[in-house]
Parts: structure tokens; sequence; C-alpha cells
């Protein structure tokens, strides 16, 4: 008698009464078709032929390089960042409360740990928060906005996440509706942080592009948005402008009179604004400096005063890159209160984002203050963190530059230089022979033959004809000279392979 545990001969599968194969109730031609839309090129398949070449290394098999170096990911502690002391202490404390009478740990380090267990349920990073967050890290978080920007920001409009994705995703959730021309159209930049083309997809919600000027240090030109809004219209209803400052893949940061000119356009648009903000410590080039959209806001006065704005930040970037402990929040700006509700019942879902990430985030919004026993350890270890990335940013777009068929921006801030490269075009019809994008066939071939991972531009988008990948800055400067050093090797043999 067959088990219904066993295995069909056919497609594995359990077999049915009388040895017959069962049907799948879930192929992938019933499956989900807004899931199968779904691509994130930061995670995609030339970063799981990087993991395999990984393994392959470890089995002894030849390679003509003796390491992967994965540079399609900002995630600084597994290029070797060491983690900011004082927040490790604090997260050890609160995950083991009995070391709260230990004074080899520093009395600052120990007193904010009690007032976040103090906030938790039990007095237990174990127990579940409120699933907008626990309420004093949610107060802690309004007290840093109003240091920032100067203006009051109200716990209640504060949602703590699992890292800004998420958050990103709630938001973009309840802005879609309709079909037709009545669906949704969400404006993304063009090239793009992959997390928002994949969000859109699963939502069923209409791609609305805008380009960066390249030729410009991937400004943002507001002309662009206005072609961008006026040609949407015909086929959808934009309702929502994303905008990423500091850029991610791209690295430029917003001056105050653009952020100001994106406000007003958003108004006049009647458009719902996202900032996407987790970058905001990473300022790199001179004469940048981080300006919030709820503070050019607030200063624009009462005539733009009712603007719908969720803007967001995280954990994982910053001089902190603590991507694996996934903490992030929202702070929403002039939402109608009935729809907050309907936020706060969305969010509750989920029961609570991990608390430990929310912890991590009271830290940034927290750190030790002039005269607290940490406070010069700390700013010792944040302030060299971010000279270091600097020196990076500087030298990678520099050594890209000083490469034939190379041209990149400056990375005036974040953690990426998005170059472009101008390949062959014996390269080109060869990529398209295969079925690949002329920049997937370059980064796989990059891949195999120098050991570096990148992202192909094509997973960001760009425009027609241009070709690019993200990189990042984050591998430690040994580790870094290793990567110039073969990947100019590597492009300088491409050209010649290809050569017209």
């Amino acid at each position: 008698m067959a088990s219904h545990l066993g295995n069909g001969p056919q497609n594995g599968g359990p077999l049915g009464p009388a040895g017959q194969t069962r049907a799948k109730v879930l192929t992938i031609d019933s499956m989900n078709p807004l899931v199968k839309k779904v691509e994130y090129a930061v995670r995609g398949p030339i970063v799981a032929r990087a993991t395999e070449l990984e393994k392959e290394l470890e089995r002894g098999v030849p390679k003509p390089f003796k390491q992967v170096i994965k540079a399609n990911i900002g995630d600084a502690h597994a290029m070797g960042q060491k983690p900011i002391t004082f927040l490790r202490q604090v997260i050890s404390l609160c995950v083991n409360p009995d070391l709260l009478d230990n004074e080899s740990f520093p009395a600052d380090a120990r007193e904010r740990a009690r007032r976040i267990l103090q906030g938790c349920k039990g007095g237990s990073l174990g127990s579940y928060s409120d699933s907008v967050g626990v309420e004093v890290i949610r107060k802690g978080i309004a007290a840093y906005i109003e240091r920032r920007d100067g203006f009051p920001s109200d716990p209640d409009n504060i949602f703590l996440s699992t890292g800004a994705s998420d958050a990103i995703k709630n938001m973009v959730k309840l802005l879609v509706r309709g079909e037709g021309r009545d669906q949704t159209g969400v404006m993304i930049p063009i090239p793009q942080y992959p997390l928002y083309s994949a969000v859109v997809a699963e939502l069923d919600a209409v791609q609305v592009n805008y380009y960066l000027n390249e030729d410009n240090n991937w400004a943002l030109n507001i002309a662009e948005l206005e072609r961008s809004v006026k040609e949407a219209r015909d086929h959808c209803t934009p309702r929502v402008l994303c905008v990423i400052n500091p850029g991610n893949p791209t690295g430029q940061v917003l001056s105050k009179e653009n952020v100001q000119e994106i406000i007003k356009f958003a108004a006049r648009e009647h458009l719902f604004l996202m900032a996407d903000e987790v970058y905001q410590d990473n300022i790199y080039a001179e004469g940048c400096a981080f300006h919030s959209f709820k503070k050019t806001l607030m200063e624009l006065g009462p005539e733009y005063a009712g603007l719908e704005l969720a803007s967001f930040h995280s954990t994982s970037k910053g001089y902190m890159g603590e991507c694996g402990f996934r903490g992030g929040y929202m702070e929403v700006i002039n939402m109608d209160p009935a729809v907050k509700l309907q936020l706060k019942k969305l969010v509750s879902t989920k029961l609570c984002p991990p608390v430990s990430g929310q912890a991590t985030m009271d830290c940034v919004v927290n750190p030790p203050q002039p005269g607290e026993p940490s406070y010069e350890s700390f700013i010792k270890e944040k302030t060299a963190v971010l000279t270091s990335l600097a020196e990076r940013a500087k030298l990678v777009a520099e050594t890209f530059n000083s490469i034939e068929g190379v041209t990149c921006n400056t990375v005036q801030g974040a953690m990426y230089p998005f170059p472009r490269i101008h390949l062959p075009r014996r390269a080109v019809e060869k990529a398209k022979s295969l079925g690949q994008s002329p920049d997937g066939f370059y980064a796989l071939q990059l891949l195999e033959q120098a050991g570096i991972c990148v992202v192909p531009g094509s997973g960001f988008g760009q425009r027609e004809g241009t070709y690019h990948f993200r990189t990042t800055i984050l591998p430690q400067p040994d580790k870094l000279k290793i990567f110039m050093d073969a990947f100019t090797a590597f492009h300088n043999k491409f050209l010649q392979e290809y050569a017209d």
C-alpha cells in the first residue's frame, strides 16, 4: 500500500488514491501572479552565484581569485565595520538585565537600558510591545526629531518598524486603490532602490518613473517631475511621490532649495510625499548637508502646512550599520486621523516590530551626551566611521574615473557609487545573444573572473542605452584596495576582449 507521505514518480508530489500522483495545489502557474512580478536585484541571481562561488572556494575548487568580495549590499558589519561600543553595551544590558548592576558597564549605558526595560512589558525585551512600538522609545524618537528640526514632534505620529522597509511597504499599501485610470501611480526615482519597484509590483500599483539627471550629479529636476506626472495621468492616478535623500544607489544629496521645490511640487500636484531619509548621517561632500523634509516643510509656512508626509529612518545605515537588528521608524505628518487608525490596525496584524531593533533605534536617537561617561569614546568611534567612509567615497569615485570606459559621479552621501560603464558594441551584442542585459553580463563576468559581486544597473533602472552597476564604499581600506585593483585589471581585460 503506497504511503501518502511518499513522493510521486512524476513531479515529486504525494501519491493519491490507487497510487496516482496528486496534482499540487500551488504551482508556478496557480500562484499569486503579483509575486512573480516582484524583482529585487540586490539579492538577485548574481548574488546567489557569489554564494555558490564562496562554497566552491571552501571546497578547494580552483578560481582566478582567492576570495569573493560581496559589494552588492549596504551591510557595514559584514564588510568589517566594528559595532559602536555604547550601542552594543545598551543592547547587551537589555538582553541580560542581570548585568544592570555590573559597574564594568558605564553608568549612562546602564541608565539607557533601565529606561528601555521599564517601558517593556514585564521589564523584558522578550515581550511583545505595542504594535506601534514601545511608548518610551517613541517619545525618545520624537524628542530626537525636535532637536534635529527645531519643530515639535508628536510621539503618536511615530511608528516603529522592522527596518525602514516595512514602514515604506505599509505606507504604499494605504495609498494603493482603483483600476484603470483610477489605479494608484507611485512616482519613484530612476535609478531607484529596488524595494520600491518590488512593493509597487506586489501591491498591483503603477510604477511612475522620473529620471535623475546623471549629467548633473544625479540631480532631481522639477521639470522632469512635471513631465512624469503629466504623462502618467493618461493611464493612472499618481497619488504618491517617493524621494530618497541621500540617494540610493546614486549618492546625491538634495540641496535645501531642491527639497523646497519638491514639497511645492507635491502640494501643487496633490501628492502624498514619502521621504526615505535612512542615510541622513552619511554626508561626505564639501558643501553638502542633510535637510529633512519635515523641517523644510515646516519652514515653508502655512501655505504648505497641510501637506501629507511620511519620513523614514533606520538603524541599518549611518555610522551604526546595525542591519541585522531590523530597527526603523516612520513619522507621519498631517495624516487624516481616520487613516491613522487604519494604519494602526494594519501594523497590529504583525503584532510588533522586533523589540531588540526598537531598543537599537533608541540608542541611535539617544546617544551619549557631553559630560556622560561614554560620550568621548562614542564620538571618537562615530567620527572615525564617518571620516573613513568619506575618504573611501572620494577614493572610489576618483579611481573609477581614472579607468578607461568608466565614469562616476561624486559620492556626496549614502554608501554607494553608481558608475557608468561604456561597453563595447561587441560586448553588448554578446550579452543580447545570451539573453542577458549588457550590464548583467558584465557584472556576471566580473564575478566569475575577479570574484567581485556588484549589482547591475538594470536592477535599479537607468536610461535606455546606458549601463551601470552599483557597488558600495563599505569594504574596509585593505579590502577596498584589493577590490579596486582587481576591478581595474578585469575591466581593462574586458575592454580588450570585446574591442570593436
